[in-house]
């Protein structure tokens, strides 16, 4: 089930959970994609703080829920530990769930809906465009915060609750029988685009086969690293929280940096019909890269460190391949709200690819001197 149009029976929901004081409203937060989140207001608080979040998981998307909470409780342990080491505050740096009244972590309710709720963070918010060029530079730091304080977790303990997310080849079989397919007759429509991936074929696998070859590890990852996971203190500006951990999977840093790049480096919307606006923008680049890095430099291989770049470019490439499946299969998968909506996403992809090419060796200069610093 995915998380229902209509509104929830919120007084019957939080008696489930094991929340101080009592409940008075609450209010739906647009933000997200996937879950119905709401902030929750309660008495011992004005009016204008939340004290908890609520959500629904969608199931369509995450078809284990238990799973993917044992993965999020196991992780902000961790993290809360780290954290606590480091002299951080915890309450502030991670997420905080809060259990159901039989001790679990998810309610599932007759209707078979699956409910979770976590502390409210105040004072720090999401941007899905920063408001100041260094807050680039601060939400990719969080992220790189985040992997470094999770280095010492086995990857190896936590579920793989999406099976090959972020796996570029089978990405590109996909979109392969989606082509041969061609169950709406749109291929011939997209000629140049479909070339655009078909040439760059080799490129898929290059990950993939550094890590089956040993040359780069499987790391703890987020695996969706957009600026707006990333809550950013009101008065200091720091990323002090990386939220969203539904996705924390085992996984390669190289991908969960590029996803970074993909996100933050355009110069427009991802659905950008008019491609005379849509540009990498290399300050991003750079900011992304020192913020990362300033966390991470000591972390990664030397192999990591070549390929940093690149992990933006196969992202980008990935996310074209994703787009392009879809639009031949008859947008089935990503929401649309126009025609060849997803084809104005993957012409974007494809626009940001390009650029990177034709400045690619200025890119990698940025990362080998960053890693100096």
């Amino acid at each position: 089930m995915s998380p229902t149009d209509t509104s929830p029976d919120f007084t019957s929901i939080v008696q489930h959970f094991q929340f101080d004081g009592g409940f008075t409203t609450a209010e739906l937060i647009t933000n997200g994609h996937i879950h119905s989140t709401y902030a929750l207001f309660y008495k011992d608080l004005e009016k204008s703080q939340p004290k908890y979040i609520l959500q629904e998981i969608n199931t369509t998307v995450f078809r284990q829920p238990e799973l993917v909470m044992e993965n999020i409780l196991k992780i902000t342990d961790f993290l809360r530990e780290a954290i606590q080491k480091a002299g951080g505050d915890p309450m502030r740096e991670t997420l905080t769930l809060v259990p159901t009244v039989q001790g679990d972590y998810c309610h599932q309710t007759e209707a078979g809906d699956y409910w979770r709720a976590m502390l409210y963070i105040d004072g720090a918010q999401t941007y899905q465009r920063m408001p100041s060029t260094e807050l680039y530079f601060n939400a990719s730091r969080a992220f790189g915060k985040f992997q470094r304080l999770l280095a010492g977790f086995p990857a190896s303990d936590l579920h793989v609750t999406i099976p090959d997310f972020h796996h570029t080849p089978k990405r590109l079989q996909n979109f392969i029988v989606a082509l041969d397919k061609d169950s709406c007759n749109r291929a011939i429509t997209v000629k140049d685009e479909i070339q655009f991936i078909l040439e760059r074929h080799h490129e898929a696998g290059v990950l993939i086969d550094l890590l089956q070859q040993g040359k780069i590890p499987l790391r703890v990852t987020h695996n969706d690293t957009k600026l707006d996971n990333v809550l950013i203190d009101d008065q200091t500006g720091e990323g002090i929280c990386v939220i969203d951990l539904d996705t924390v999977m085992p996984g390669l840093f190289l991908y969960d940096f590029g996803d970074t790049v993909r996100a933050a480096a355009n110069t427009s919307a991802e659905d950008e019909p008019d491609l005379s606006r849509v540009n990498f923008n290399r300050e991003v680049f750079e900011l992304l890269v020192r913020g990362y890095l300033a966390e991470m430099r000591d972390l990664l291989t030397p192999t990591e460190l070549e390929n940093l770049a690149f992990g933006g470019k196969l992202i980008l490439y990935e996310q074209a391949i994703r787009f392009l499946t879809d639009f031949l299969n008859g947008d089935i998968y990503y929401r649309i709200h126009r025609q060849n909506h997803n084809l104005d996403r993957t012409r974007t992809q494809i626009k940001l690819i390009r650029d990177m090419e034709a400045n690619f060796e200025a890119l990698q200069r940025i990362v080998e001197d960053c890693s100096r610093v």
